[in-house]
């Protein structure tokens, strides 16, 4: 019986084999991180996983504990991101594992024009996310202001004042919500423009801090024009924080969100 496996983390598409950083960082009790030739020009990133600590009944038993699942999450990421300076990463899910060096090319043998076409999608792309977060009580008063509609006030002087401020609060949330799905929708067909590629996320229900989730994208984009990429995103956040909204932009990243059919 065997005792290790081969976990993998990445294929990679490169003009000359790969380094392989020295301090890549490692799953707990995974070999070190190693390379197996595909054929001319694609590699995969592996390492030796002892079937004591990586069989499927121990991977089971370890999903529910999340603190071991985050770290193995953290490290495995790591060790893909450590090669993504490469012309093309194909990230694999976390706990990818086969029984054996050879089963992993015998996978991928039967795979190859899929991969053909995802390294071709991807291939000298990196992936950066954008999210977009509401300040409701900042956009409510630059709405306000904007409107030249008067702020709403606590005191109630009588009934009719009552339910007109009322009406004044719920056509205000109307016009919030239909100026915040223009300015979403404004913001990521700008950031489409410079991707190759561009997909959303469902965001509307994700709880963030400082206020709801609005956008929450990811954009597939040449690396030879993440410069003006950042540049347009630091703009659009620099504008929009004026109104009440909050951008943060992450990256580069492999393309993770790229790689899926």
């Amino acid at each position: 019986m065997p005792k290790t496996a081969t976990y993998v983390f990445c294929l990679i598409a490169a003009s000359r084999r790969p380094r392989v950083p020295a301090k890549t960082r490692r799953l707990p009790g995974l070999g070190p991180v190693r390379l197996l030739d595909v054929e001319r020009g694609l590699y995969l990133a592996v390492a030796d996983a002892p079937l004591s600590r990586y069989s499927e009944d121990a991977i089971n038993r370890g999903l529910a504990d999340l603190e071991w699942v985050s770290r193995a999450a953290v490290a495995h990421e790591a060790a893909i991101e450590s090669f993504i300076d490469e012309t093309a990463i194909l990230p694999m899910k976390l706990f990818t594992i086969f029984t054996s060096d050879d089963r992993v090319l015998e996978h991928l043998a039967s795979q190859r024009a899929r991969i053909a076409t995802l390294v071709k999608r991807v291939a000298n792309h990196q992936e950066w996310g954008v999210r977009l977060v509401l300040d409701r009580t900042a956009a409510e008063r630059t709405s306000a202001s904007s409107s030249g509609r008067p702020a709403a006030t606590p005191s109630v002087a009588s009934g009719l004042a009552y339910l007109t401020r009322k009406k004044a609060q719920r056509d205000a949330a109307v016009e919030l919500a239909s100026h915040a799905r223009e300015i979403v929708a404004g913001l990521y067909d700008r950031l489409e423009a410079r991707s190759k590629l561009a997909k959303r996320r469902p965001a509307s229900e994700l709880p963030i801090k400082g206020g709801p989730l609005l956008l929450d994208a990811a954009f597939l984009v040449p690396r030879n024009r993440a410069a003006s990429f950042k540049a347009l995103a630091a703009r659009e956040a620099r504008a929009l924080s004026r109104q009440g909204y909050a951008v943060t932009v992450s990256g580069p990243w492999p393309p993770y969100t790229f790689v899926q059919d």
